[in-house]
């Protein structure tokens, strides 16, 4: 028999994630996973299980190859010849965490449900954040690839 979880069963965890150097890429991945809540047994594609990620020190994320460079993001404004053109250096200087959540944002569902999912996305410049009191569960990135990836 198939249980169908309510609203009222689901509890968010919170987790940490230190960006320092890591691959925007590859971090999107991993926290779009969690914030979908594609981590848990009870994961339904219709509803929101996901939990809460926080991630600090940003600003020393990297990209792999040239693509901090020349790497390209688009953006219409709707106008006639209204196309932005920008790429992640310009973009990391104005908003240290906007590539990332772009990132993020792209592996999530499109519409209501996939803009509810990306509000629980946390991004911080520096080691400091004001979650601290959630009592965040520490991912280490470097733990996770080594679980992941076995090459022999």
């Amino acid at each position: 028999m198939t249980k169908f979880v309510k609203n009222s069963d689901i509890k968010s965890n919170w987790y940490e994630i230190d960006a320092k150097n890591a691959v925007v890429g590859r971090l999107a991945t991993v926290i779009s996973k969690i914030i979908r809540g594609k981590n848990k047994s009870t994961y339904t594609p219709h509803m929101d299980h996901g939990d809460f990620v926080v991630v600090k020190n940003i600003e020393l994320a990297k990209f792999t190859g040239k693509k901090f460079q020349d790497k390209k993001y688009y953006k219409h404004t709707g106008y006639p010849g209204g196309i932005k053109i920008t790429t992640p250096e310009k973009l990391h200087d104005k908003k240290p965490g906007e590539t990332l959540k772009l990132a993020v944002k792209r592996m999530l569902p499109g519409g209501v449900l996939g803009r509810k999912q990306l509000t629980k996305l946390k991004i911080y410049a520096g080691s400091d954040h004001p979650h601290s009191a959630q009592n965040p569960e520490i991912i280490e990135l470097g733990k996770l690839n080594s679980k992941n990836i076995s090459r022999n």
